[in-house]
C-alpha cells in the first residue's frame, strides 16, 4: 500500500520496524535510517523481513535527509529520532514533498524547553503543500491524546477534568538507568511542573505535588505532578476542560539518583571546557549510563497508562478511566525491547497506518487528538495494546 521512511533506530525504531514488517501489505517498503546504520542492519538482521532495508543519514543535516528521502521515495517519514532533529525532519519532508508522523515534540538542543509553537508554525507550509504532518503519536503524547478525544466523542458531552496516569512499575535490575534518550529523558523529569487550571498554567517546583494513586494489576505507586506536552494541545482542542494534569511514577532511588546528577552538574546541557575539548555534561552522562533499548532483556514488571477524566454526560456528573498495561517481558518476547519502547513504537506504527489507509490524511499539521480516535482504538487492540474502561469509579482525585 505504501512505503515508509523510519528515521531512528533505538528502542522505538525497532518497535515500529518489527510492527510494520508484520503487515507487508500496507507496509510494501520499508527503509531504516538512523546516524549509525550498523544500528539499522543489526535491527534488520533480527526480524529478518525481505522488505526492509537500511541506510545512514545525519537527521541534522536537512541536505542528506533530502537526499535519502528523495531517492527512497516514501510515501510517509516516520521520525522517531531525537526531538532536537524534529524540524530539520520536517523541512526535509517539505521539501520533497513527503509526509510527517512523530512521537514527540521539538526541543531545542541548547534550552530545556520543549512545547509545540516550533511545529505548529508549520502548519500553513503543509497546508500549501498538501501534506500532513502528524505530531506526537506515541503513547503520552499520543494514546493519552485518542483516549481524551474517544472520551469526547463517546462518554461526555463536556469534558471538565483530565487526569493522565503513567506509571511504570517495571525493575530492569540496574542502579539507575532512562527508560528513552538520558537526555530527553532527564530534562523532561527535571524541569519545573506545570498543569492547566481556570484557563491558565500552575507552575509548581519539580516534583513539589505528588500523592499516591492506584493503578490496575498494580497497586498503589506514588505519583508525582510533571508538565508533559499534550496538555498544551489537549486544553486547546477540549476548551471546555478546567483543569489538565499529568502524573509519572518515580521511586525513591531514582530521584535520589536524579538529585545527585543534578546537584553534580551532569544534567547541565551548556558545553564546558575539560581538558581542551567542549562536552556537554548530559550527554556525557548519556554515553556511561546503560542504553535504554538494552534494558529489556531483564525487565520484569509493567507500565500502567491512561487517562481519568471527569465531565457530563446527559447533565450528570460521569468519570471515566481508560487505560493501557503492558507487559516488559512480553515486550521483549515479541519484539527485544522494553514496555516503554513497545507503548511507543507500536501507536507511531499504527499512526502510519492511519494514513496510508487514508483515515488521517489532510494537509495541515495536527496533534493527534484531532483525528477520528474510532479506527486508532480499534487497532490498539489489534496490535498489542489493548485497552479497558471503567465507568463512574473513583478517579482518586478531588
Amino acid at each position: 500500500m505504501g512505503k515508509v521512511l523510519i528515521i531512528g533506530a533505538g528502542g522505538v525504531g525497532t518497535v515500529v520496524a518489527h510492527k510494520m514488517a508484520e503487515e507487508p501489505e500496507i507496509f510494501s517498503e520499508i527503509m531504516l535510517a538512523s546516524r549509525t546504520k550498523s544500528k539499522c542492519d543489526a535491527i534488520a538482521a533480527r526480524i529478518g523481513c525481505k522488505n526492509l532495508t537500511t541506510a545512514q543519514v545525519n537527521a541534522d543535516i536537512v541536505p542528506e535527509l533530502v537526499r535519502l528521502i528523495r531517492s527512497f521515495q516514501p510515501d510517509l517519514v516516520v521520525n522517531v529520532a531525537l526531538p532536537y532533529q524534529d524540524l530539520t525532519i520536517m523541512d526535509a519532508c517539505l521539501e520533497t514533498g513527503v509526509s510527517y508522523l512523530d512521537t514527540a515534540n521539538y526541543e531545542p538542543l541548547d534550552e530545556a524547553k520543549f512545547e509545540y509553537s516550533w511545529q505548529w508554525a508549520y502548519k500553513e507550509k503543509f497546508e500549501k503543500a498538501g501534506l500532513t504532518a502528524i505530531l506526537g503519536c506515541g503513547f503520552d503524547p499520543g494514546v493519552s491524546g485518542i483516549y481524551t478525544a474517544y472520551a469526547a466523542k463517546h462518554h461526555f458531552d463536556e469534558i471538565h477534568y483530565l487526569d493522565i496516569v503513567d506509571c511504570n512499575a517495571g525493575n530492569h535490575g540496574k542502579a539507575f538507568a532512562t527508560n528513552f534518550n538520558p537526555e530527553i529523558n532527564i530534562r523532561e523529569v527535571t524541569q519545573k511542573g506545570k498543569y492547566w487550571e481556570n484557563g491558565e498554567w500552575i507552575i509548581t517546583e519539580p516534583h513539589e505535588i505528588h500523592q499516591p494513586l492506584t493503578y490496575p494489576r498494580i497497586g498503589e505507586k506514588e505519583s508525582y505532578l510533571i508538565f508533559h506536552e499534550e496538555l498544551e494541545s489537549l486544553v486547546i482542542n477540549f476548551p471546555t476542560i478546567k483543569r489538565a494534569r499529568f502524573w509519572m511514577t518515580f521511586g525513591q532511588e531514582y530521584l535520589t539518583h536524579l538529585r545527585v546528577i543534578q546537584n553534580i552538574g551532569m544534567a547541565g546541557i551548556k558545553p564546558i571546557n575539560y581538558e581542551g575539548k567542549e562536552i556537554v555534561p548530559i550527554q556525557f552522562l548519556k554515553a556511561v549510563l546503560p542504553k535504554p533499548e538494552e534494558l529489556g532483556a531483564n525487565y520484569t514488571g509493567e507500565t500502567s497508562i491512561g487517562c481519568r477524566i471527569r465531565g457530563v454526560k446527559g447533565g450528570k456528573e460521569k468519570t471515566y478511566y481508560v487505560y493501557n498495561n503492558c507487559s516488559h517481558e512480553a515486550a521483549y518476547a515479541e519484539t527485544g525491547t522494553q514496555a516503554i519502547s513497545y507503548t511507543t513504537g507500536v501507536p507511531a506504527m499504527i499512526g502510519a497506518m492511519m494514513y496510508l489507509e487514508g483515515k488521517w490524511e489532510k494537509p495541515g499539521v495536527f496533534n493527534v487528538e484531532e483525528f477520528d480516535p474510532d479506527p486508532f482504538m480499534k487497532a490498539l487492540n489489534s496490535y498489542g495494546l489493548p485497552w479497558y474502561e471503567l465507568v463512574n469509579v473513583d478517579l482518586e482525585f478531588e
